[in-house]
């Protein structure tokens, strides 16, 4: 049967680490985005590969692309900068010095236990040695009693429990070490270390490939991933809390002109890895504001997606006394918000459907959670008004979710996409494909058409919760904030009275920005876990001190105390989060 009305289903996986880099030696500090290169960025190609008439988007933050072809750069030149790589590849484990020791201890089992350490027998042991002799931290001298063969077998089976699915089911390398199990010598810690070079430098021309067949959409996210309304005005956060406490500096000095500087940067980048100028993006954690867009829109983005809830309050925003009605009545349709600088089209996603990828899949039979969410698109497809065709959007990360999911979503995934490339009126897309699309059908005047709406009033919000309070409000993250503001100021100071070369005034910005990203902000707070607080926490004001440094300026010695301890918790926070509370 051949269906004339389609629904349009855009799926937009986000791809994003921040820099993890020192700026003043440029050693990494965290190994999160080698590592989900290898697994995710890796299978998320492979997935899209096997189905070419699969469309979907896919959201690629500049930090992240810089520091993929930074690694890539390290494996050509042989200078690693990465404390566990270059561990993995060091050709004695003899002579390891104590926080080398620790290192690989402390790091090698850094992830999820039922999914990547328990399946493999002989990774588990080695877990379990670890545990009957901890806690090592309390007794460094414990260390010394890890042979180097345990060392180098906990090195391999980190890097192979994080190896993509697809890799671990084809490569013969991965095959036989993970069939050979135990006392990994010298040769395979240096052959696996090889392919994972080679598996990193594929990445970004996967996706270009993937771009330039028009099977996928790539789009872009300010350079840093900073939130762009709270660095215009910090008071947008009170539009959804009218208490929320605001940091002490009042405001983000020249606001304006970095939420500039960070969008134009994102678009340069963007096309220097890729060819093409975005056309639209992912905006940091979905964060948006009427000043926001309207920055946007000036630098030339034609759409923006966000989140559900913050459509819902902008909508009861516009109403008045009216009620908003069923979320099928106003959530499937794109909307035009005009600014002084043009108009941009707003996607907003649906949470509901983005969260059980999300959270709840994970937990279901892969087969049985792609159907589920098919039925779950023929509903909706069933209840739209004849004369209409609906647009779904499904914006997640791209990288976390997979690593609770029985084998990286193999199977959730490879169903789905299967599914969806057969389906009859089910029209797997691209936003941008959205807009050329009703451009068409409002040109023939199409009887069956996307219907657009103008959206008049703009609540500010993020997909998180509808609001901003994952940045700020909390009293660590205002104090991360003062301590930017404070840092903000002697930058503008500094570069006013133009005492840094063209070199050092470029590095210097170019920390600015690292410090502005968001992510500094989402861990402090005692409901995420200490850990992740403790390496976040460390790492920021570890930018700050080197943005002093920049300057040639003594950094505060506030900048020596942390600002958030976290939870006791492992379970508390995270990388991903619900839409609601």
């Amino acid at each position: 049967m051949t269906y004339s009305r389609k629904l349009h289903l855009v799926l937009c996986w986000h791809m994003h680490q921040p820099d993890y880099r020192s700026a003043r030696d440029y050693q990494f500090k965290l190994p999160w985005t080698y590592l989900h290169a290898i697994k995710d960025y890796t299978d998320m190609a492979w997935h899209l590969e096997q189905v070419p008439g699969l469309a979907c988007v896919v959201n690629l933050v500049p930090s992240l692309l810089d520091q993929l072809e930074d690694y890539r750069q390290q494996f050509v030149t042989g200078n690693l900068r990465d404390p566990l790589l270059a561990l993995l590849q060091r050709k004695d484990l003899e002579r390891l010095s104590e926080p080398e020791r620790q290192l690989i201890l402390e790091a090698c089992f850094r992830c999820n236990h039922d999914k990547m350490i328990a399946p493999y027998p002989a990774y588990s042991r080695l877990y379990d040695l670890l545990r009957s002799v901890q806690p090592v931290a309390d007794d460094p001298s414990l260390l010394a009693y890890f042979s180097p063969q345990y060392l180098a077998d906990v090195l391999v089976w980190y890097h192979l429990a994080w190896m993509g699915e697809s890799i671990r089911r084809t490569n013969p390398l991965v095959l036989r070490l993970m069939a050979k199990g135990i006392l990994f010598s010298g040769d395979d810690r240096r052959a696996l270390f090889d392919f994972i070079g080679e598996l990193i430098a594929q990445i970004i021309p996967r996706y270009r490939a993937l771009q330039d067949s028009n099977q996928i959409e790539l789009s872009t996210t300010p350079a840093f991933h900073p939130i762009v309304p709270l660095l215009l005005d910090f008071k947008v956060a009170r539009e959804t809390d009218l208490s929320m406490p605001l940091p002490a500096a009042g405001a983000y000095p020249g606001g304006r002109v970095r939420s500039k500087a960070q969008l134009h940067e994102a678009h340069t980048r963007h096309q220097h890895f890729f060819g093409l100028r975005a056309r639209g993006m992912w905006p940091s954690e979905g964060a948006i504001s009427p000043e926001a867009l309207e920055v946007m829109a000036e630098v030339g983005c034609q759409w923006c997606a966000t989140g559900e809830t913050i459509l819902a309050n902008s909508l009861r925003a516009g109403r008045g006394e009216s009620p908003l009605g069923e979320r099928k009545q106003w959530l499937y349709t794109p909307y035009q918000y005009a600014t002084p600088h043009g108009e941009i089209t707003c996607f907003f996603r649906d949470d509901v459907l983005s969260d059980k990828i999300g959270f709840e899949y994970a937990k279901w039979n892969g087969e049985d959670a792609a159907q589920d969410l098919i039925h779950t698109l023929e509903t909706i497809y069933q209840e739209t008004e004849p004369h209409r065709e609906p647009v779904v959007t499904i914006v997640l990360d791209g990288e976390n979710a997979w690593e609770y999911y029985p084998y990286n979503g193999y199977y959730f995934l490879s169903a789905l996409y299967q599914a969806l490339q057969q389906h009859p009126f089910i029209n797997p897309t691209t936003f941008s494909h959205c807009l050329d699309l009703m451009a068409f059908q409002k040109t023939r005047q199409e009887p069956v058409h996307i219907a657009p709406r103008v959206l008049t009033h703009l609540v500010s919000g993020s997909w998180v919760y509808g609001t901003l309070s994952t940045w700020i409000g909390d009293p660590a993250k205002n104090m991360a904030w003062d301590l930017l503001v404070e840092a903000k100021h002697h930058y503008d100071r500094v570069m006013s009275e133009q005492l840094l070369n063209a070199e050092e005034a470029h590095q210097a910005q170019r920390q600015l920005s690292i410090c502005e990203g968001s992510d500094w902000f989402w861990w402090f707070g005692d409901y995420n876990n200490a850990q992740s607080v403790r390496s976040f926490d460390k790492l920021y004001r570890h930018n700050l001190t080197n943005l002093y440094h920049l300057l040639k300026l003594p950094p505060p010695p506030r900048l020596l105390q942390p600002l958030s301890l976290g939870s006791a918790s492992d379970q508390a926070g995270g990388a991903m989060r619900r839409t609601t509370e």
